[in-house]
């Protein structure tokens, strides 16, 4: 192609505006011809500059140049439409209203005003579009110009760098958010939960944590499969977001276990009651490709300061809370203390011992009898397996069942109780029935009805006299192998009653198809029947009428007071089970009771409802004036307790009990016996979500270490004595 010798670049009295009317080429022949006196430019220059012109208009990068003041005296016209704008309404505006400040967008850098304020060189800034519907970034470059000392402006370039900033954004994200669920994931949560905990102990604040395992989720990916599986992690996601509301402070670690940051929290009534919503919450039912799926949640709670100041000792109590509460039968939650580390101990003892409990005649069955409601009569007995351990004595139900389940112990200890109970029933007088209760575990299993069949035949118990009590997590997957079972179970000939029912998997669904005999209403609901607004007879009602209309009998579970008897009788619920008639006997006795055929057995008991009490021995303190006596718990409830160890206390005497780790609560003596006090509490107990019971709040170690400090107050002599100095005298 032909190409000009010369070329016309303007001369030097052309204005910027008209510079910028010409084009960046213009403007750059121009200056070229000043700085070369008008010379004529040679060839090489013009290859220069259609190559700059061709990178324009190419898009992958632009130029600008502004006038001393800031002000643009050149854009590319491309890049000024992108920004909605054009070229010519764009010349004159300052160049630095083209972006957002730094702040905006958290950018940690020099900003652009501050740069061209100082005619500082810069490479490669990040800026974003100032403008209404342009989310673009940019990399803008620049350099001051100068004629001679006096600074004329500048000139730049500039790269969409929209992409790369997304992406970068986007693996930051995965850095530090679960790809998954959206939840901070195990290095975003530890760090502000450091972050926190620095903060916090500067300021003597309290925060709590928790930590959550989902329990059965195993089964969920092993029956319907892993992307079965991530669709039902999303959905506890957005469930444990309703209840704690803070998406910042929620974090899945790693596969079904997730953390929780509740800062300025220390009330252990309120964290009680948000992780039983969890709990009840995360065990409703789901809905994951067309299959219901049923799993529940444990909860380990610690606080800062009082169970730890590091964001390590913090979560590792936490974990073994978590541990404790899902040792303690799932499904709960349960506070640090600092006896979990013995528990734990003892736990792993206890799972070695159990190995060989059966071998050793340790274990052993209890009968508890189920009575007609109206008639008193009984017509059944509930088998509950009891271990008596030769050091410490009887272990609870509650403590090794579990243990036997995480040991695969369950299904030969099942299979025993199973026998032995159908062997004791064979030779009771009379038609009187035995009720077994069958893990998920062993239903799961798929050689139960040739056990139950054998038993049977060993013993040569008829079948419709052994019941097998399911609990409602056998739904798990509602699957076709459930079915299956409910089918083999059935053929044999045996009842099946639904255990615990409304205690969170209910559904009415699998009503409609599983041949249940029998309901039973689980004892949480009767505990509260009988108190002021509550709705817990409503509820029971409710199942009443179900069950009837579905020809099923019912059976109330718990029953400990008259008032409580008299409730269930009027809600028309069928069978009665609980200490108001009987607690569990040995077989011998069970033998006595039903050699006359009919077993009656007339109700007795508290004629109200009592809070629960925990019949124990626990040392504790109890402060009057300057001085603290030992005492020893007996008797334990939300509201009081019954203490011995201090001599001749009068009515309305005021102490502190110290429970230990900073459990502090205000009681009154309201009988007192020689060396045995019943005192009130001033403030309830509340739940340690454990079978226990904990205060609502702790004395903070930062009010403790400035008491200790406090060494000026008079002392005061004792005003009683105790037990030990009696004895001492």
């Amino acid at each position: 192609m032909d190409v000009p010798s010369q070329m016309d670049f303007g001369d030097r009295g052309d204005d910027s505006g008209e510079e910028g009317q010409r084009g960046f080429f213009g403007m750059i022949g121009s200056r070229i011809g000043k700085q070369r006196g008008d010379a004529v430019p040679n060839l090489h220059t013009r290859e220069a500059l259609l190559l700059l012109q061709n990178y324009e208009e190419s898009g992958q990068g632009w130029f600008w140049s502004t006038d001393a003041k800031g002000r643009l005296t050149y854009i590319t016209d491309s890049v000024a439409r992108l920004m909605g704008r054009t070229r010519a309404t764009l010349l004159g505006t300052m160049f630095t209203d083209l972006f957002l400040p730094a702040d905006s967008h958290g950018e940690r850098q020099r900003t652009l005003p501050f740069l061209l304020t100082r005619q500082s060189k810069f490479e490669e800034l990040p800026l974003r579009s100032a403008f209404e519907g342009d989310g673009r970034w940019w990399a803008i470059s620049g350099r001051p110009q100068f004629d001679g000392d006096r600074f004329t402006g500048y000139r730049g370039s500039g790269t969409d760098i929209t992409a790369q900033r997304r992406s970068a954004e986007d693996a930051s994200r995965l850095a530090l958010y679960d790809s998954l669920t959206g939840l901070a994931n195990r290095f975003n949560i530890s760090k502000k939960l450091d972050t926190t905990l620095a903060a916090f102990s500067q300021q003597q604040r309290a925060c709590a944590i928790m930590l959550l395992d989902l329990d059965r989720f195993k089964q969920v990916n092993d029956t319907l499969g892993h992307p079965a599986g991530d669709a039902l992690l999303k959905q506890v996601a957005e469930r444990l977001l309703k209840i704690v509301g803070d998406k910042e402070m929620v974090s899945r670690l790693g596969g079904d276990e997730f953390q929780i940051i509740l800062p300025d929290i220390e009330d252990r009534g309120k964290l009680g009651d948000m992780a039983a919503d969890i709990i009840a919450s995360l065990s409703q039912p789901y809905s994951v490709e067309g299959s219901r799926c049923i799993i529940g949640a444990s909860v380990g709670v610690a606080i800062a300061p009082f169970d730890g100041v590091s964001s390590d000792d913090l979560v590792r109590n936490a974990d073994l809370a978590l541990y404790a509460a899902k040792g303690n039968g799932r499904g709960r939650f349960a506070f640090y203390s600092s006896d979990l580390h013995q528990a734990a101990e003892q736990r792993r003892a206890l799972e070695e011992d159990l190995r060989d409990a059966l071998a050793r005649g340790e274990i052993e069955l209890r009968y508890q009898p189920v009575v007609h409601a109206k008639s008193n009569i009984v017509t059944g007995v509930e088998a509950l397996v009891r271990w008596t351990h030769p050091e410490r004595g009887l272990i609870s139900p509650a403590v090794f069942i579990p243990i036997a389940e995480e040991a695969n112990l369950i299904w030969q200890l099942g299979e025993w109780v199973l026998r032995k109970a159908c062997e004791d029933a064979s030779r009771w007088p009379g038609d009187m029935r035995v009720a077994v209760n069958v893990s998920p575990i062993q239903f799961a299993n798929a050689d139960l009805p040739k056990v139950v069949a054998n038993a049977l035949a060993a013993t040569g118990l008829a079948p419709d006299r052994l019941e097998l009590e399911i609990t409602e997590s056998v739904f798990l997957g509602d699957s076709a192998e459930t079915g299956r079972m409910f089918k083999a179970l059935k053929g044999l000939g045996v009842r099946l009653a639904l255990d615990d029912f409304g205690t969170g998997y209910s559904s009415l669904g699998y009503l409609q198809t599983a041949p249940f005999d029998k309901i039973k209403i689980d004892q949480s609901f009767v505990r509260g029947a009988t108190e002021p607004e509550s709705r817990n007879s409503a509820i029971i009602a409710a199942i009443v009428a179900l069950a009837e209309a579905l020809e099923m009998e019912t059976t109330a579970e718990g029953i400990e007071s008259l008032d409580q008897l008299d409730l269930i009788r009027r809600l028309n619920v069928s069978h009665v089970q609980g200490y108001v008639y009987s607690k569990p006997v040995a077989n011998a006795e069970l033998l006595d009771h039903a050699e006359a055929g009919t077993w009656t057995i007339k109700p007795a008991g508290p004629a109200r409802q009592r809070n629960d009490r925990f019949s124990l021995f626990r040392k504790v303190g109890a402060i009057h004036d300057n001085h603290r006596y030992n005492v020893v718990i007996r008797n334990l409830s939300a509201t009081g307790a019954f203490i011995e160890g201090i001599l001749d206390v009068p009515v309305g005497t005021r102490f502190v009990i110290d429970f230990g780790e900073g459990q502090l609560v205000t009681a009154t003596v309201r009988r007192s016996i020689k060396h045995q006090q019943g005192v009130e509490f001033e403030q309830t107990m509340v739940s340690d979500g454990n079978g226990g019971l904990c205060t609502r709040h702790r004395v903070s170690p930062y009010l403790i270490a400035a008491a200790a400090q406090q060494t000026d107050s008079a002392l005061a002599l004792p005003s009683f004595t105790t037990t030990s100095d009696w004895k001492a005298a």
